[in-house]
């Protein structure tokens, strides 16, 4: 039997809409996902994970610095008893973001007897595996996860996916303000996302 180019036509078509609207609605779920996550009040947890971001020269970026300064509020409002920073060295960089995170924090007031950083990381997955592994070596079972809001969606699925006990806790001061900055990160998402859920069927179990 043989196929029309009508038909296959008409297959290309749908196949190509339906790929739209599952990344469409990816898109909307990443978004609103973030938003929601904001506007619940915080949660009490044994520690605030806070997901590593760029270093410069040493210093925490913007970025990272708006996640590092919600998991200090978080911990100086008592919400959480411990900080653990998280994220390896960059390509080619000279200190592990996790470390520069620590050294800013204790010169926020924070003790660096309630403070664990995890070196290793290198994506946000590693984050999170590496950080339930010295969370489980340090007795802490309950977690509040810190990054921006764009990136709340993937990095929740992901908590998930590693059975951790954890809540959203989008920093309210992310660096990615205006439209011009979130459609960006929203695309990375959007394609780290996606490309996360529909292979998660075939990766590995940690």
């Amino acid at each position: 039997m043989t196929i029309s180019k009508k038909s296959i036509k008409r297959s290309v078509i749908a196949l190509f809409l339906f790929t739209l609207s599952y990344l469409l609605f990816n898109a909307y779920s990443i978004w609103t996902f973030g938003e929601h996550s904001a506007q619940r009040a915080p949660l009490y947890a044994d520690a605030a994970v806070v997901l590593g971001a760029a270093v410069w020269d040493g210093k925490p970026s913007p970025v990272f610095q708006a996640r590092i300064d919600y998991g200090i509020k978080l911990y100086k409002k008592g919400y959480v008893r411990k900080i653990i920073f998280t994220g390896g060295k960059g390509h080619g960089g000279k200190w592990a973001e996790a470390e520069v995170a620590r050294d800013y924090a204790i010169k926020q007031g924070v003790s660096s007897a309630h403070i664990l950083v995890e070196t290793q990381s290198k994506i946000t997955e590693e984050n999170l595996l590496f950080t339930r592994k010295l969370a489980k070596a340090s007795g802490l079972s309950t977690f509040a996860i810190v990054s921006d809001p764009l990136h709340m969606k993937r990095s929740m699925t992901m908590a998930k996916k590693l059975d951790m006990d954890a809540y959203a806790a989008p920093t309210p001061n992310s660096a990615y303000k205006s439209m011009k900055t979130k459609l960006p990160f929203l695309l990375r998402e959007l394609f780290y996302y996606t490309g996360y859920v529909v292979l998660s069927p075939v990766r590995p179990v940690h």
